[in-house]
């Protein structure tokens, strides 16, 4: 590792910076993060936009290195640190990868803020149909996942029996449907999946609740 402690720019609720605190978390590292707000902006400063012109979450700082896009990062700690977060062969790798699309590359960026304040100004304020949108497409996006659990990869984990990269991207997901209300109760095998993962120690220690500022 290098000779500076790594540094997350983190949302404490942001699905993509809680994927990766569970990398970090799962690989032991010492890191220090810093709390930049989504709701009061806090992201679209001048300051934020330097370390990433989207203006998302999160950024990590790691190696000398200055990384964004959530799967990126964990894929960067996978190959550099041997995070073990993909399997060995090609098939599952890209299984695997496929899952973890559904999630953050098809149901997260719908369900953005960004994107679900727009529609919201559009919509006159409607704060139901925010509501709705989440509720809606999160189910949309996990149906299809469990769907696609019905594999003979599927173990204990989304594939085989350790988590990686798909169960890094699940259980942030099953947060966001608890926290919008979003019925999921009919999937069961994902459920158990999450439930398994988030006893695990490092998933535990990433839980938003850890990093919700306390002021």
């Amino acid at each position: 590792m290098g000779s500076q402690q790594p540094h997350l720019f983190d949302f404490w609720r942001s699905s993509a910076s809680y994927r990766v605190r569970i990398a970090l978390h799962s690989l032991d590292f010492d890191f220090t993060t810093t709390h930049v707000s989504i709701p009061t902006g806090e992201h679209s400063s001048p300051d934020h936009l330097e370390r990433n012109p989207q203006g998302f979450l999160p950024v990590l700082d790691i190696d000398g290195l200055r990384l964004t896009q959530s799967l990126a990062i964990v894929e960067y700690l996978h190959e550099v640190y041997d995070g073990d977060f993909l399997p060995s062969d090609a098939a599952g790798k890209a299984r695997v990868r496929a899952l973890s699309h559904v999630i953050a590359m098809e149901t997260h960026p719908v369900c953005n803020p960004y994107l679900v304040n727009h529609v919201l100004k559009l919509a006159d304020g409607d704060d139901a149909m925010r509501v709705e949108w989440m509720k809606t497409f999160i189910r949309k996006g996990l149906s299809a996942f469990e769907k696609l659990l019905e594999h003979k990869s599927t173990g204990d984990y989304c594939h085989g029996d350790k988590p990686g990269l798909a169960d890094v991207c699940l259980v942030p997901q099953v947060y966001n449907a608890n926290r919008w209300g979003a019925d999921i109760s009919d999937m069961p095998k994902l459920l158990k999946i999450a439930d398994r993962c988030e006893a695990l120690p490092a998933f535990a220690a990433a839980h938003p609740d850890r990093y919700q500022p306390k002021d």
